[in-house]
C-alpha cells in the first residue's frame, strides 16, 4: 500500500474552513473545544447546466456519515449571509493545552470564546489565481496572461484576489489583495522557464487559503502535466477538501493532450466542488474563465455544526435538495473532509521553495 505524504499540513484539525472555535476549561484541567462549523459551497443546475436559484435553507438535505445537519449559516451567491441558529450544539472533543496552543498558532484568529459565525466572515470570495509558468507555457503567454487580467478585472464581487504563479517553485507575485492593480501588475511580471511541479505548488497555495475564513477558490491555469512534483494529486485534492478550498481547472490543449493529467484534473476539480475545463483557444479561455466567475455569482454557501459523529477520520458529506420538484436538478459539492489530520513529512522529500515579491 502506497503510504501517503502531505509536504506542508499545518492545520490540526483539518476544518480551516470553518470559521469558529468554542472553547471552555473545566475543573480537571482539560480544555475542551466545540467542532468549527463546517462550511460548504454547493451549485445547483438543471439538465441543460443552467443554475437554478432562489432556494430556501429548507431545500436543502445535508448528512454527514448518514447522520443530519442542521444549517446554521446560509448565503446564495454574492447575497448576505443569513444566520439561521446563535449557539453551535454540544458535542465538545477533549483536547490537550498543547494542541490548543498549535490550533492558536495556525489559526488566522484566535480560539473564540463565543464560538459564533460573523456574516462579514463569509461574504464575497477569496480568489487565488495559480498561473503555469513552466517551460509547457512558451507558446500562447502573453493570450493566457490578458486572459488571467480580464478575469481578475471582471470580479467585481470577489472579496480579494491573490495571484501566484508557478514553474518548479512556487511564486507569490500578489498576495491576497482587494487592489486589483496590484494583481495586474503581479500578472504582468510573470516570465516563463523551467519544469512543472502543478501539485506541489497548488499544495502551497491550498495551504495559504486555509489561514481564510468565508468561500476560498483556486482558480489553476495550466498548459501541461506536471513533471516535477514530489506529492501526488490524491492528497493535494484531500487537503483541499479538507480545508474546503473549491479549485477550478483550466488547461489548454496541450495538457488535454496528457490522458493521465486531463483525468486527474477532472477528479481533483470534482472532488472540491469545482470544475475543469480544456481550452483550444483563447476564446475558450475567455469563456472557460466567464463559466468561473459565473459559478461563483450562484454558489449556495452554507455552514453547520456537525453533529455528534464517533468517526475521526474521513467524514463523507451528502447534500440532496427536499421535495418531488426538485429532484430533476443537479447537485455539485466536494465530497467530505479529513477530521483531524496529521502533518506528515517523509525524509525522503525535501521542502518546495517559495517565493514572494520584494
Amino acid at each position: 500500500m502506497r503510504t501517503r505524504h502531505f509536504l506542508l499540513l499545518l492545520i490540526p484539525f483539518g476544518l480551516c474552513s470553518n470559521a469558529g472555535i468554542r472553547a471552555t476549561a473545566q475543573d480537571d484541567g482539560r480544555i475542551l473545544v466545540n467542532v468549527n462549523l463546517v462550511q460548504l459551497n454547493v451549485a445547483v443546475t438543471d439538465s441543460k447546466g443552467r443554475y437554478i436559484s432562489g432556494l430556501d435553507p429548507k431545500d436543502f438535505i445535508i448528512s454527514e456519515d448518514r447522520i443530519p445537519q442542521k444549517i446554521a449559516t446560509f448565503e446564495e451567491g454574492n447575497g448576505p449571509t443569513r444566520s439561521l441558529i446563535d449557539e453551535p450544539p454540544t458535542g465538545n472533543i477533549p483536547l490537550t493545552p498543547a494542541a490548543i496552543k498549535t490550533a492558536e498558532s495556525t489559526l488566522p484568529h484566535p480560539l473564540s470564546t463565543s464560538g459564533q459565525i460573523q456574516a462579514s466572515q463569509l461574504t464575497g470570495a477569496n480568489v487565488f489565481i495559480l498561473f503555469d509558468t513552466s517551460n509547457y507555457m512558451y507558446r500562447g503567454f502573453a493570450i493566457a496572461q490578458d486572459s488571467i487580467a480580464d478575469f481578475v478585472r471582471s470580479l467585481e464581487d470577489a472579496g480579494k484576489i491573490a495571484f501566484y504563479s508557478y514553474s518548479r517553485d512556487l511564486s507569490r507575485a500578489a498576495t491576497l489583495t482587494s487592489d486589483r492593480n496590484q494583481v495586474l501588475r503581479g500578472v504582468r511580471s510573470t516570465v516563463a522557464g523551467d519544469d512543472a511541479a502543478l501539485y506541489n505548488c497548488l499544495l502551497l497555495t491550498v495551504k495559504d487559503t486555509a489561514h481564510y475564513t468565508g468561500r476560498k477558490v483556486i482558480v489553476v491555469f495550466s498548459n501541461g502535466p506536471d513533471n516535477a512534483s514530489l506529492v501526488p494529486p490524491e492528497d493535494v485534492a484531500e487537503l483541499a477538501q479538507s480545508t474546503g478550498t473549491i479549485i477550478y481547472m483550466i488547461s489548454t490543449q496541450a495538457a488535454q493532450a496528457e490522458p493521465v493529467s486531463t483525468a486527474v484534473f477532472e477528479r481533483m476539480s470534482k472532488a472540491t466542488g469545482g470544475k475543469a475545463y480544456f481550452s483550444k483557444s483563447w476564446k475558450d479561455e475567455a469563456r472557460a474563465f466567464a463559466s468561473i466567475r459565473d459559478d461563483l455569482a450562484h454558489i449556495y454557501t452554507f455552514s453547520y455544526y456537525p453533529a455528534a459523529n464517533q468517526n475521526r477520520g474521513w467524514r463523507r458529506i451528502t447534500v440532496k435538495l427536499a421535495g418531488k420538484d426538485l429532484q430533476k436538478y443537479h447537485v455539485r459539492t466536494r465530497d467530505g473532509y479529513r477530521l483531524f489530520q496529521q502533518a506528515q513529512l517523509s525524509s525522503g522529500l525535501s521542502p518546495v521553495s517559495a517565493t514572494e515579491p520584494k
